[in-house]
């Protein structure tokens, strides 16, 4: 018995401490390929005296203006909470938009609504080359990352608004039509095969038997991903587009670490709202 059993057992290096051995071994060859030198993590003097102010105004935020403005400046905390609601409308346009590509992509993009045994063999090929081409648009928008598509479209169309929105739509889109292809592919096809059995053809199977079985998942995915484009959002303010980050950003060029802490403190008490708001929907949709 003890012999079968050795037999049936896999290599070490399937098992889950032979995976973990061979994760280690190849992150020390990687920083052993990157010639990484650890000394380097270690900040130089007036390196050090910087990270020491910058956490030092962490405890006292700015509550008004470190330098001089021109009269008539909304105070810091109504930029603050100006620059989080922008934040908000550049996360919302982008995923709205991102939305609308992921659904149309995701359902190209899964064979879940095929039944070629209803259909020709020439029909059938045509779905797979549709089926292709999603697959391979999909890989290609989420291969660039958004703030590659903000450089870009600042280069192509300047500081325009609606070129922030499309660098989160394209690759946040493609992302949610592959997670969503997946899911609707995963979704069990009790419901559908049921319809089938009632005559219903292979799109009313789709729509009524596989896709509310896969919506409750899809929806806390696209409330996730909600929340990464709020940052991401916040990110492109870098490039100068009028979000939170471009606040942090002029601030810390500006050496105002009592500004820059009290734009993080309105940026991550953001994150956090929308993070118990998902939440609570998440668990209403999973349930």
């Amino acid at each position: 018995m003890m012999s079968r059993a050795l037999e049936q057992a896999p290599p070490w290096w399937r098992s889950r401490l032979g995976l973990f051995v061979l994760l280690g071994f190849s992150g020390l060859g990687a920083l052993l390929l990157l010639e990484a030198p650890f000394s380097g993590l270690l900040p130089q003097a007036g390196g050090l005296r910087i990270v020491r102010e910058f956490f030092a105004a962490m405890l006292e935020p700015a509550l008004d203006y470190e330098s001089p403005v021109p009269a008539g400046t909304p105070s810091i905390l109504s930029a603050a909470l100006a620059g989080a609601r922008r934040t908000l409308v550049f996360a919302a346009a982008g995923m709205s938009l991102a939305l609308v590509l992921g659904v149309t992509l995701g359902f190209l993009g899964s064979s879940a609504w095929w039944d070629e045994e209803r259909h020709t063999r020439a029909a059938a090929g045509l779905r797979r080359a549709v089926w292709l081409a999603a697959r391979v648009l999909i890989t290609l928008m989420r291969s660039v990352h958004e703030l590659l598509w903000a450089v870009l479209f600042l280069a192509a169309f300047g500081l325009n608004t609606f070129g922030a929105v499309i660098a989160i739509a394209i690759p946040y889109g493609g992302t949610l039509a592959k997670i969503f292809s997946e899911l609707l592919e995963e979704a069990p096809r009790a419901s559908a095969r049921a319809l089938a059995q009632l005559g219903a053809g292979s799109v009313q199977q789709f729509v009524f038997g596989l896709v509310p079985r896969a919506l409750p998942d899809m929806s806390a995915y696209a409330f996730y991903r909600f929340e990464c484009a709020v940052r991401s959002s916040a990110v492109l303010g870098f490039f100068g587009f009028p979000t939170l980050g471009y606040s942090i950003a002029q601030a810390f060029e500006n050496l105002h670490y009592r500004e820059l802490w009290t734009y993080l403190y309105c940026l991550i008490a953001l994150v956090l709202l929308l993070e118990l708001w998902s939440a609570s929907l998440r668990r209403r949709f999973v349930a």
